[in-house]
Parts: structure tokens; sequence; C-alpha cells
């Protein structure tokens, strides 16, 4: 029997397979977050009629004489390259702009995907939209990471308690220059122990040089217009302009040098007790008086809202002002994605090939997450319609080859009638 024709019968299957590929890449032209196939093929087996020698004395060496017997798949490849991104406008819609993957669970399987439609179930736990469980590094009460992550939950009903203020902070610049006798009021918000928000104002009244009265809810001066001779601490400062000694006046009334300073704030009949004091951060040169005040503490404050960082951080923003670090969403990053197992469902599973996970966050060698877009798939329709005329004819040609074949097998036949 000819060669030929089973030459001819690989290429068919070879290009039908390369249809098939192309085919799935056309139909899924508008899913998000797809990777498009690619075929390769290479030579099969080839039959040696005769081997090479080598060249001798009286005469030249001589090439192998070979026949091919057709072809086979060299490779389908997942195409793992960027694809650009749709503004949607939805906060649920995330997009990877670099490499990464999100991370998503089933039970105790992981699967690692590109498309970022996720949504809140009735628990408020962030899902695909199979119900595949989103995951992200869990945080502290400070919003750092904890190094580990597991799903993601948001309660839209949280309630942040109230926080009793504890602890103010002082910083910036007293003016070196300012006029003797000059004040600077500042006005704050401390919480008291009901948790109830409470205006109060801070005074800074330069008596010395280097010396200046801290008055923190109490008059600066008294009846007759001087300064109120129990300031709640005196700051001196040293001539380089940074902060020597904090004094606070004892049970006795003397002022002695205090580290850390702490007092207690009257609010009306009620009092906030030991509250701290931090000056450290206060400087005395020439210029303009800044002083910043920051008190700690916070009322008791509803979710309104939350959105997601360009670092996956998950944020909620709380009625009293304030917003904390609820999650940071992991990426995945591996050393071979072009191994990785495609699972459908826009998903991907790992293989042996494609190297264990390596699993962080975004921006720590990954790429950044777009809030409010999506992936769009990497298939390019021009492409794809020349491959597939080119893989039309390929196959036209092959048929040709058995045709023909066969139109010679058909002459032999004949030969004897």
């Amino acid at each position: 029997m000819l060669r030929s024709m089973y030459s001819g019968i690989s290429g068919m299957k070879n290009f039908q397979t390369k249809l098939d590929v192309i085919g799935n890449n056309i139909a899924n032209v508008n899913t998000f977050g797809f990777k498009k196939g690619r075929v390769t093929f290479k030579d099969t087996m080839n039959q040696t009629i005769s081997g090479a020698s080598a060249a001798q004395d009286n005469r030249g060496g001589k090439n192998p004489l070979q026949v091919g017997l057709g072809s086979t798949l060299a490779t389908i490849d997942t195409v793992h390259t960027q694809s650009s991104l749709q503004t949607t406008g939805r906060s649920l819609d995330l997009a990877i702009s670099g490499d990464g993957y999100f991370i998503v669970k089933q039970g105790e399987a992981q699967f690692y995907t590109r498309a970022g439609n996720f949504y809140l179930d009735d628990n408020g736990t962030l899902v695909n939209g199979d119900g595949y469980k989103v995951q992200a590094f869990k945080v502290d009460g400070t919003g750092k990471s904890t190094g580990q992550f597991g799903d993601v939950a948001v309660n839209v009903n949280a309630i942040l308690p109230a926080i009793v203020t504890s602890k103010i902070n002082f910083s910036s610049n007293l003016a070196k220059n300012a006029t003797p006798n000059s004040t600077f009021t500042q006005q704050i918000e401390v919480v008291d122990n009901t948790g109830t928000a409470n205006r109060v104002d801070v005074h800074f009244a330069k008596v010395g040089d280097d010396t200046w009265n801290v008055y923190v809810n109490k008059p600066a001066t008294v009846a007759d217009g001087s300064f109120d001779p129990t300031p709640t601490a005196v700051l001196r400062f040293a001539a380089n302009g940074d902060l020597d000694r904090v004094l606070q006046a004892n049970v006795a009334g003397t002022y002695v040098e205090v580290d850390p300073n702490t007092t207690n704030i009257v609010i009306g009949s009620k009092t906030i007790s030991n509250v701290n004091l931090d000056f450290s951060k206060l400087t005395q040169v020439d210029g303009t008086t800044s002083a910043l005040v920051n008190p700690g503490g916070n009322t008791e404050g509803t979710l309104e809202s939350f959105n997601i960082g360009s670092s996956g951080e998950i944020n909620g923003v709380y009625s009293n002002g304030l917003v904390t670090t609820l999650g940071q969403l992991a990426l995945a990053k591996f050393s071979n994605s072009s191994g990785l197992t495609k699972a459908g469902g826009n998903l991907f599973q790992e293989s042996i090939n494609s190297g264990t996970a390596n699993i962080n966050v975004a921006g720590e060698g990954r790429g950044s997450i777009a809030a409010g877009t999506l992936e769009m798939s990497n298939v390019d329709l021009s492409e794809e319609f020349t491959e597939m005329i080119s893989a039309q004819r390929g196959f036209q040609a092959n048929t040709r080859i058995i045709t023909t074949s066969d139109e010679i097998l058909q002459e032999l036949v004949n030969l004897k009638r």
C-alpha cells in the first residue's frame, strides 16, 4: 500500500484537531479571562532506505535516503498572554494587570483563574459565579497580613465598637520665633467611656524662650488674663529644637519630669482617665506654628461600603469615618503557567509540570489588581480566521494526497484486464 495515503490520513487528523482548537477559541472570544489554545505539528518517524556513508579516499560521502511517514501533534499550548481590560464600573469585578492568578476553593480542591467576576453570597463570602470561595490573606487588628489565607467574608451588617481615647499624639512644630506669651489653639475630638465623641480644645502657650505650656480642655488663662499656673504639661526644648523634657505637676504641686506623660481629661461630669500624651514628635524651630494633635479612639460605626485596592486589600468604610482592612486577596504564580491544566469554568489546576503555586499578595512579583474591570479573552479573531483558512486548505491538500494515491492504486489494479 502507498505510504503517501497514510501520510495524508495523518495530516487530515492533525488539521482536524487544529480546527477543533480554533473553534474553541472562537467560541470563547467573549469569555472573560479565557486563554486561547495553539496547535503545533511535528513530523513522525522516517523510513530509512539507505543510511549515510562517510567519505572514502576515492569517493565522497553519501547522505541518508529517508521517506517521511506523515505528521503528528507536537503540542496543544495554552497561551497565557495578557489581554486588554474592560471597564465595568462594578466594584466586585477584578482584573489582574500583569502576572498572577486569583485563587478559589471548593472544599479542599484549589483552583486558579484570571476571570475576576466575583460576588457575595448570603453569608457575605466572596465567591465566583460557580460559588467557589475566593482566597485572601487574613489581617490582624492593625490591618497587617498574618501570612495565612482562607475564605474572605464581608459582613455588610458589621459594627465597629467604640474605643475610648487612650492616647493623644502631638507632632509638627512650635515656632521658636513666636511672640512671647502668644497662644496657639487646636480643637480635637476625644471619645469618653460611654463611646460619645466630645470636642475639646488644646492650647499651646509660649511662656519662655524654649518653654511652652500645654492645656488640654482647660482655659490657658485665668481671670486676670495671665496664664493658668496649672497647665496639663510643660514642654522644654533644647537649643537644636528637639524636645528636651516634659514636666507635669505631681501631687505636691511641684513640676517634675515625666515620661510618658499621662493625664485625666475632664469633660463636664465625665472623666477620661490615664490618657497618654505623646509629645516626642514635636519640635521648636523658626517658622510657623503648625502643631498637629491626633487623638486615638473612635465612636461606634457601621459598615457603609467597601472597596478593593490595587494590592488586593479589601477596605471597609464605616459610618464613623474609619477605614479598616478586612483582608488582602491572594495571588498565585507558577514557574510554568503553560503547564496548568484547564478544569473548565475559566479555572486552571496545578499539574506536575506547572510547578507549585507561589502564593503572595499583588505587587510582590505579581501584577496589580484593577477593581471595576475584567480581563477580556486573548483570542484575536483575525488571527483565528487566518489560521482556520490555513487549516482548511491544509486539510484539503491532504485529501488530494489520498485521492491521488487512490487513482494510482486504481491504475495498478487495471494493469491486468
